[in-house]
């Protein structure tokens, strides 16, 4: 498995630590309804809902581009960098979410999104 290979699987279980900090202490949680307890929460808690929205959102592009990359034959040090860059930036993101640090979330989502932009352009 490649290092680009394994940040994939990292980006798909990353939406669930989100989800998870959200519903940190189970606090009036209720499993029947979770969607609808979530919506309800303020705070740390919807903020970091909305983190694992965006990550969701963000892991198909960069699918594709690891994807698109390595079968493409692109340098694998480069894809496996920018592949690494980009968790870095997406990690970043949800700590800056959840601490309501909105600055410093918009410059990481930049970041990242830039390094999958990247990815494409080593084809």
């Amino acid at each position: 498995m490649t290092i680009a290979y394994f940040c994939v699987l990292i980006m798909g279980i990353l939406p669930y630590v989100a989800t998870g900090i959200a519903k940190k202490g189970w606090e009036g949680y209720d499993n029947g309804l979770p969607r609808q307890w979530l919506a309800k929460q303020t705070g740390f808690r919807a903020r970091a809902n909305a983190a694992q929205a965006n990550l969701f959102e963000s892991l198909p592009l960069f699918f594709a581009a690891v994807i698109i990359a390595s079968i493409s034959n692109a340098p694998q040090a480069r894809i496996d960098i920018l592949a690494v860059g980009f968790v870095l930036a997406r990690i970043a993101y949800l700590i800056c979410y959840v601490a309501n640090w909105s600055t410093a979330r918009s410059i990481v989502w930049l970041i990242g999104i830039i390094c999958v932009i990247s990815l494409f352009f080593q084809i």
